[in-house]
């Protein structure tokens, strides 16, 4: 598993590809200690109600952990969807399908933002046209206003930012909150996960490039 060297503000990441064998392309995604499981399947041929003339149907499935998706799981399933039908080129693959499913394994705080970026990898490595990579960040709000990437103790968080850029211009594409913070709190967390995300893009691109040269 490929990894990057920690240090005090940036979380390690850490990647593993091929974990699945029948998906078009799978990861295995670690943000610190969170740790999701994605699989990408397709394009393939779509019937039903789900065919679309003018481009391909995207099928988000997000499971968690153990026992049924919450109401949680379903916003972060909604989320994921969202995001990927901007970065897709689904236009391309019209009266198709693609299908991207998502485990939870561990969740220590930056699920969704894990959910997200493993998704991207999982794209990357199916081969799927993409309009532009997109990279999330999780930051924490302490108690004592601080803002942290590593997670805090559960009772020292005050609220939780989740933020998805794209790799194009850095636009924002995503906004979580979670909690209680100011005006300030949510800029000076914006800013922050915005660094957090460009090193989180040269690790993607880092891991891409290796696999296609190895």
């Amino acid at each position: 598993m490929e990894n990057t060297t920690p240090n005090d503000e940036i979380l390690e990441l850490k990647c593993q590809f091929d974990t699945l064998t029948r998906p078009d392309g799978s990861v295995l995604f670690c943000e610190g200690e969170t740790t999701v499981l994605a699989g990408v399947y397709g394009p393939v041929e779509c019937k039903g109600s789900k065919l679309l003339t003018d481009k391909a149907f995207i099928e988000m499935n997000f499971r968690p952990k153990s026992g049924l998706p919450c109401v949680q799981d379903k916003f972060f399933e909604a989320t994921l969807k969202t995001t990927c039908e901007a970065a897709l080129a689904a236009a391309l693959h019209p009266r198709s399908s693609i299908v991207i499913t998502i485990q939870e394994m561990h969740n220590n705080g930056q699920l969704l933002s894990c959910a997200i970026n493993a998704t991207c990898l999982a794209c990357l490595d199916s081969n799927i046209d993409m309009k532009f990579l997109f990279a999330s960040t999780t930051c924490f709000l302490t108690t004592e206003g601080n803002l942290e990437m590593k997670t805090p103790k559960k009772n020292y968080i005050q609220a939780i930012f989740v933020f998805t850029f794209d790799s194009m211009k850095g636009h924002l594409l995503v906004s979580h909150t979670e909690g209680v913070f100011s005006l300030e709190n949510y800029k000076s967390a914006l800013e922050k996960c915005r660094e957090q995300s460009k090193h989180v893009f040269k690790f993607m691109k880092n891991q891409i490039t290796r696999r296609i040269c190895t």
